[in-house]
């Protein structure tokens, strides 16, 4: 089962390049966050005919998570535990193939002065609770999505200009490694430990252009779905299409 996982950044916006990677890519799954859309707005059609039923967790303009599979998606959980009434659409989980898999879109956290940092690192904190819930059945978890977490200096092309940064600060790579530690591997780097890889260029400043990326879009996975795991890429060609998403999928294999 090949999963991936992309921040679409609009997926009507986005929509022909995405059907357009679909076809050329065939994931048994795919993983958006940032669709930008109402739930009731999600351009369902256009994926049923694609061969992939969806299950979309929006709000207008921002943010929003869906599941895309060619397989049934089960018993799915919208949201972390103890969200608010205003909380904003960033998770979606669900059984797939008999995996439990997450589409995460975790907060930017920016300005790091705001309340937006505290919000972020709160938001972890729930998803560490929910992580480590979901270890308990013993079964393959896949935690996908863009985390807007710069895990190590390997992870940015130019480390030095993120150092005041919310996705790069010592509390944000904390909090990451807390939820590895509960027994998750990000399997990326498991598998590539010496590899400069990344998932994100800004449109600003030419940064595709010139490679300044960062490696922000990750998959967190269970003992039991490392067991099963066959290879993690990240597939950059999207990236360099007209009207791209500043985000390319990354696509983990399992057996």
């Amino acid at each position: 089962m090949r999963i991936a996982t992309w921040n679409v950044n609009s997926v009507r916006a986005r929509l022909p390049n995405v059907l357009e990677w679909l076809a050329e890519a065939a994931p048994d799954v795919l993983l958006m966050q940032e669709i930008k859309c109402e739930t009731a707005a999600f351009p369902l059609a256009d994926f049923q005919s694609a061969g992939y039923q969806v299950h979309a967790l929006g709000q207008k303009s921002y943010n929003g998570v869906a599941i895309a599979s060619k397989h049934k998606i089960e018993d799915v959980v919208e949201g972390l535990p103890d969200a608010s009434a205003e909380e904003q659409s960033r998770y979606v989980e669900a059984t797939i193939q008999g995996a439990r898999v997450a589409s995460i879109y975790l907060p930017n956290g920016n300005p790091v002065d705001t309340e937006k940092y505290p919000y972020k690192l709160n938001w972890m904190a729930r998803l560490k609770k929910r992580a480590d819930e979901l270890l308990r059945d013993e079964k393959p978890v896949v935690l996908g999505g863009d985390y807007n977490v710069i895990p190590d200096a390997i992870d940015a092309h130019n480390a030095a200009e993120w150092v005041n940064d919310a996705l790069y600060l010592p509390q944000t790579r904390a909090a990451f490694r807390d939820i590895l530690n509960l027994g998750y591997t990000e399997i990326f780097r498991a598998l590539h430990p010496d590899k400069q890889a990344f998932s994100f260029w800004d449109y600003q400043a030419g940064a595709w252009q010139r490679d300044n990326g960062i490696r922000i879009d990750h998959f967190l996975l269970s003992a039991e779905a490392v067991d099963r795991t066959i290879s993690c890429e990240i597939d950059r060609t999207p990236r360099g299409k007209d009207k791209a998403s500043d985000h390319t999928p990354v696509i983990v294999e399992l057996r």
